[in-house]
């Protein structure tokens, strides 16, 4: 078995798609569907068209009043690029000569060695969408915004440049009102404060919280979740159950719950939380934007032309294979152009709940 023969882009696609369908998507993934277009631009269209207004009476044989369109805001901005891969030198190679020997032992060791390399780029090109799309709805500090810089290269998108959404969609609590405040805070008050707003200015019913599972710990500890609890069901416990602290909300507030707790490694490589602590995302059913995918310049310039080998996975990672013949190295690798346009933004709250 020649490895220039089995390890292509192909084959590392479709390996890649198989392992990857016993794994929990994204959550990002899940509420922001990937669409692909062709280039570097993105053009979308912000904001809500909010709740109704009654038309204005007139008289019978008078022209129409006409109103303005309002609630929208078109955005146009160039999607980030991102490229990363590996070599297969002429020393690895001599390793997986081994391949050719099927009593070697160490065979299958090799070859999963190399596909779990191409796989990890692969990985780590879906890992740049969900870390966007968390960083909008869980904007610390307010600041709805994505910051991505390596390499020399910084990539900086501000979603509420005017500071509109965060003065009415963001609620930071202070003092008694905090969550670690566990006497004094309301949770109950506070996801009802941040569905009446958003209600009042668009219409959308927020229904799931998202948190991690520290944000989700501090709910047990809370004097109001523990009365309301009594008072809903006539029973007292030392401590309550995720099952008994999601019904009680679903039945007080109309909320269900995701607890979120996937992590990822930087660019530096350090280790993080999609979701931060403290932080509860507000959000209604359905979509609330789309991962957009450009069209990277392996897929526009090399797929077809002969100079070397590309597959396309997740709507928009380009995985390409290139043979280098002096010195012989087998390049692989990922790209992609994704950014996510937000047209539901407004319908979102996000509550801070510690300090």
């Amino acid at each position: 078995m020649n490895i220039i023969d089995f390890f292509t882009p192909d084959v590392i696609a479709a390996r890649w798609t198989e392992t990857a369908s016993n794994k929990i998507p994204y959550l990002g993934a899940g509420l922001f569907p990937a669409k692909k277009r062709a280039g570097l631009d993105l053009k979308w269209l912000k904001g809500s068209k909010g709740l109704p207004v009654m038309l204005k009476p007139s008289a019978f044989d008078a022209k129409a009043t006409f109103r303005d369109r309002i609630g929208f805001e078109k955005i146009e901005t160039e999607m980030p690029f991102f490229r990363e891969g590996f070599k297969i030198k002429e020393h690895d190679r001599q390793e997986l000569l081994r391949v050719q020997d099927s009593s070697d032992p160490y065979a299958r060791a090799t070859i999963d060695r190399v596909f779990d390399d191409a796989g990890e780029l692969i990985d780590g090109a879906n890992v740049v969408p969900e870390r966007m799309i968390m960083s909008l709805l869980f904007p610390e500090g307010g600041e709805a915004k994505i910051d991505i810089s390596a390499n020399g290269v910084k990539y900086a998108y501000d979603y509420d440049p005017e500071g509109a959404w965060k003065s009415k969609n963001y609620f930071g609590l202070t003092t008694t009102k905090l969550w670690s405040a566990t006497a004094t805070a309301d949770p109950f008050e506070d996801i009802q404060k941040a569905q009446n707003a958003v209600a009042a200015a668009t219409g959308a019913k927020l229904t799931t919280a998202i948190m991690n599972n520290t944000t989700f710990n501090m709910l047990t500890k809370i004097d109001a979740v523990k009365n309301r609890f009594l008072t809903a069901t006539g029973k007292s416990y030392s401590y309550l159950t995720r099952a008994d602290i999601a019904n009680v909300f679903r039945d007080m507030v109309g909320i269900d719950f995701i607890v979120y707790d996937k992590m990822f490694k930087d660019e530096n490589g350090v280790s993080k939380s999609f979701v931060p602590d403290g932080y509860v995302c507000l959000i209604p059913d359905g979509n609330l934007g789309y991962t957009w995918y450009g069209t990277t310049p392996e897929e526009a310039d090399l797929m077809g032309s002969g100079k070397a080998e590309v597959s396309i996975v997740n709507t928009g990672v380009a995985v390409t294979r290139i043979i280098e013949e002096h010195p012989v190295n087998i390049n692989t690798i990922a790209s992609e152009i994704v950014l996510p346009s937000f047209e539901r933004m407004d319908e979102i709250a996000v509550l801070k709940v510690i300090a």
